[in-house]
């Protein structure tokens, strides 16, 4: 166990984290500052929401206000998008990218989008593996240092398990610039936000897809870390 926590490999975490860091950073301090421009067409989350919704036939949607910051959501299990209330009632260019980002969720839902598909079918799946790859690796390591037999192949399971969280993560952020894409190109067609404005909603987008480029990166580096251990205890 001491292994696990101060050998050298801990530097391969280092990179991914600085850069988790700065995404979660450049997110909050991108929202905070476009939340303060108003949208010059008057639109409000909510209301931008409903114009792209209706547009591409899904009328039938409804568009909740729920509280928190940033909870904003698509909810493929009844169709439905929540939004922080903030996100649904201020007119800003940072409200109606992130209402349409949730909308473009919903527009890959009704158009059967493969990967969307791919990771909602991981979800349960997922939330099981990421509960108890770390416990298991733990294990694995502590019985290999105490020389149980049983303790490799514990720790080989929790790698397998922990891949699965890698590959959902994978999965997970073309989906999301998928949907950045189509909240971008339906904001500029409907004319929710006007040609001056489009280069601030692309900010905000783009700021909020770093945050799954970030969380994809840590990812790989902890299973990295996790393959070199093994490695260097088979050695």
């Amino acid at each position: 166990m001491p292994y696990y926590f101060s050998d050298w490999t801990l530097i391969i975490l280092i990179p991914a984290i600085i850069l988790s860091f700065w995404a979660q950073t450049k997110v909050t301090g991108t929202y905070q500052k476009f939340s303060q421009v108003r949208c010059s067409r008057g639109y409000t989350g909510a209301s931008a929401a409903r114009k792209m919704l209706n547009a591409n036939g899904l009328s039938e949607i409804p568009i909740y206000a729920v509280n928190g910051t940033l909870t904003d959501h698509f909810d493929p299990r009844n169709n439905s998008i929540s939004l922080s209330t903030m996100v649904a009632e201020q007119p800003s260019i940072a409200s109606v990218a992130v209402a349409c980002h949730e909308c473009g969720h919903a527009m890959q839902h009704n158009e059967g989008y493969a990967l969307l598909r791919l990771r909602d079918n991981l979800v349960p799946l997922v939330n099981i593996t990421s509960r108890f790859s770390w416990p298991v690796v733990m294990i694995g390591l502590i019985m290999m240092a105490s020389g149980v037999a049983l303790g490799g192949t514990l720790f080989n399971i929790g790698v397998i398990l922990f891949g699965l969280v890698v590959l959902f993560n994978l999965v997970t952020l073309p989906v999301e610039l998928n949907a950045s894409n189509r909240a971008l190109s339906q904001m500029i067609n409907l004319g929710i936000v006007d040609q001056d404005e489009q280069a601030a909603a692309k900010q905000v987008l783009s700021a909020a897809a770093m945050t799954y480029v970030a969380a994809l990166a840590v990812a790989v580096a902890n299973l990295l870390r996790l393959l070199v251990i093994s490695r260097s205890r088979r050695d």
